[in-house]
């Protein structure tokens, strides 16, 4: 084999492991190349996530599908578009509603949600789908059913049938990947009883089981989480990363197409080249600009030795949200001609507000809640210096 078909194979070997990690699935129909690559590759790439990750690989005629396990569930992990708890029951009940279904089945909304209802009233569970919240729940978990390719609406739109009630009706079909949402347990969902005895999973309890359970905790929360810093590993699971630090730095590397290194903090990863396949930081929304700005700000104070920025030994930055309102506030001043509107128009706890909530999406920074002392204060995590914005018309990098 020549050198240049070495790299190749390499080469699609990573975009075949980058969109597993990203999309639900690959479908032959809507991306046959792709879906080629993966069923040419299927024992390796079967083997590299079974030994690293624990994830399950499924193959068949129509799809392949990775099934992911977070190493710790975190907030942003669940449906955008789902804003409260009965969204995901009803996403659930669908699904139970869709296992009687052949591919291709044609049914009507109010033939589904009618028999949801009466499943669930035997269980002393009530709807009523002439409450407005109640349909409009339905309505999310149906959309995002469509999203995943899980069902099909060949007439009407359940957005109609939520504000309108009875008098709209849609109807779908079914597709064969609704069987394949949620993905298979090792045991019966009932015999967990909390939320850490379902994240421990099933591992013997033996030396082999136990450092397989760490090298799986750990490559997952590598490859799923933006970034992990050392005092969030557990003891066991940061001396399995010390230890193995260059094996996991190449094995990601080599796979994954992750570029890794060692700093203060902790161990931390990007991808060198920006792909379709990934949802990275800095996000095309302009809330990325402003974090951007704040890091090269950050930056400047701490080198000027001004603004009184308290640094712990651990590297995070202590702050109050009124400390951060005015950070933003001098940086509205300097730059609110090149900011959109919104921005230029934000009252200074509008923009913190919003600033910290992207922060906090990708683990830049935190609120108390983590064990920290109260008083509003915030930390900005050390990872957030890695970056320096500025704007090029002021003569800075970017």
């Amino acid at each position: 084999m020549s050198k240049t078909s070495d790299e190749n194979i390499k080469e699609n070997r990573k975009r075949c492991i980058q969109a597993l990690l990203n999309r639900n699935w690959i479908t032959k129909q809507d991306d046959p190349e792709l879906f080629g690559s993966i069923r040419a590759q299927y024992q390796e790439l079967r083997d590299w996530f079974g030994e690293y990750c624990g994830f399950a690989l499924l193959l068949n005629r129509q799809f392949a599908k990775l099934e992911k396990v977070p190493g710790q569930a975190r907030t942003w992990m669940g449906f955008e578009n789902f804003s409260e708890p009965r969204d995901y029951a009803l996403f659930t009940y669908c699904l139970w509603y869709l296992e009687g279904k052949n591919e291709m089945d044609q049914f009507l909304l109010t033939d589904m949600v009618e028999e949801i209802r009466e499943y669930l009233a035997a269980q002393d569970v009530f709807l009523d789908w002439t409450i407005y919240t109640h349909r409009l729940s339905m309505a999310r978990a149906l959309k995002q059913l469509k999203a995943l390719g899980a069902l099909t609406a060949v007439d009407g739109d359940e957005s109609d049938w939520a504000r309108i009630g009875h008098e709209h009706n849609v109807l779908y079909e079914s597709s064969q990947l609704a069987r394949y949402v949620l993905r298979r347990f090792p045991m019966d969902l009932t015999s967990y009883g909390s939320l850490a005895a379902f994240e421990e999973g099933a591992y013997p309890d033996t030396a082999d089981g136990q450092l397989k359970k760490r090298r799986h905790q750990v490559y997952r929360r590598l490859l799923q989480e933006p970034v992990v810093y050392d005092w969030q590993w557990t003891e066991g699971e940061l001396h399995y990363l010390r230890n193995q630090r260059h094996t996991i730095l190449e094995n990601l590397a080599h796979y994954a197409g992750l570029e890794g290194q060692r700093y203060r903090e902790g161990l931390l990863f990007y991808y060198p080249e920006a792909s379709g396949e990934m949802y990275l930081f800095p996000t095309g929304r302009g809330v990325s600009d402003l974090v951007l700005l704040l890091a090269g700000e950050l930056r400047r104070l701490h080198a000027r030795d001004a603004g009184g920025l308290q640094i712990e030994a651990d590297g995070r930055i202590r702050l109050t949200m009124a400390e951060l309102e005015g950070l933003l506030l001098r940086l509205q001043e300097k730059h609110k001609l090149l900011w959109s509107m919104q921005h230029r128009q934000a009252r200074s706890s509008e923009l913190a507000g919003e600033v910290l909530a992207h922060l906090a999406e990708w683990e830049l920074a935190g609120q108390d809640g983590n064990g920290r002392a109260g008083d509003g204060q915030i930390w900005l995590n050390p990872a957030l210096g890695r970056w320096n914005g500025d704007y090029d018309v002021y003569g800075g990098d970017e």
